[in-house]
This record gives structure tokens, sequence and C-alpha cells, in this order.
């Protein structure tokens, strides 16, 4: 594996890594706000606040209003899903669990990544199913079963 791909798979596990962080933390903040919907906004709003500043220091331009009207209009679901994550997070991550809830979550990004693969959706390249890739997400949604057993009514064995 060359030292780009290792580096590149290394700054995805450690964003990764804080997404249990931020539903833990919304979720509190829902609770806190009486609503989970008022999580939403105002976890939305602190995103909004903290990439002003980073955009200002980056000196990045501002897009022209003519090329938003170009892009297709399938890209407006960005927003919509980053809504629909963080209300989900909000409400599931305190009955699952960090752990019981990001697995889930992850089962189903695996799942919508296979196809967005297969298919080429929303501007990503075509990259086939393959049967290892299968076995992979078999594997995830199998890891899903394990650690969301007792949640499941199934009783561990006592041992004799």
């Amino acid at each position: 594996m060359q030292t780009n791909a290792l580096f590149l798979i290394l700054a995805a596990v450690i964003t990764g890594a804080v997404v249990p962080f931020q539903a833990g933390a919304n979720a509190f903040l829902g609770r806190t706000l009486g609503h989970p919907l008022w999580g939403t906004v105002v976890s939305l709003c602190v995103s909004f606040a903290c990439i002003l500043p980073v955009l200002a220091l980056a000196k990045v331009e501002a897009p022209t209003l003519s090329t938003l009207a170009q892009a297709p209009r399938w890209v407006w679901i960005g927003g919509v899903v980053g809504v629909a994550y963080i209300t989900g997070a909000l409400m599931l991550a305190p009955k699952l669990g960090a752990a019981g809830f990001i697995m889930a979550a992850i089962a189903g990004q695996m799942l919508a990544s296979i196809i967005i693969d297969h298919w080429g959706l929303v501007g990503l390249p075509r990259k086939p199913v393959a049967l290892s890739r299968l076995a992979g997400l078999g594997l995830i949604f199998l890891g899903l079963i394990v650690m969301q057993l007792p949640g499941l009514g199934v009783k561990p064995h006592a041992g004799s």
C-alpha cells in the first residue's frame, strides 16, 4: 500500500472517530433544549459559524450563483442528508448507545456506498460490485448483529 493511501485511510479513520462524540454531544444538546430538532438547528448553526473563519483564513473566493444554477439538482441532498443524520443521531444514539448507533450507521453507509459505487451515482466514478466488497459488507452487517444481540433480546449464555 502506498504511503499516500495509508495517510488517507488514517485521516478517514480519525475523521470517523470524532463522529460518536458528535452524536453524544448533539443528543445531550437536544435534551437540554427540549427537542432533538432544536439540537439539530443549534448544531448546524455552530457548524456554519465554525466554517466561516476557515473560509476567510483560506481566502476562498465565493462561488458564483450562475455556477450553482448549472449544477444538477441532486447536489442539494447534502444539506438534507446532514439534517437527517444529525437528527437521527440525536434520537437514536441515546437509545442504542454510541457503539450501537455508529455500527448501524456504518452498516447503512456501506450498503449505500456499494450501491453508489456500482452505478457511479452522485458524481462519483463507477466501481462495480465485487465479491470481496460484498463479503466485507456482509461482515459489517454480521458485526452489527453481534453488537446488538443484547438489544435484540438475546441473552448471553452463562458458562457452566
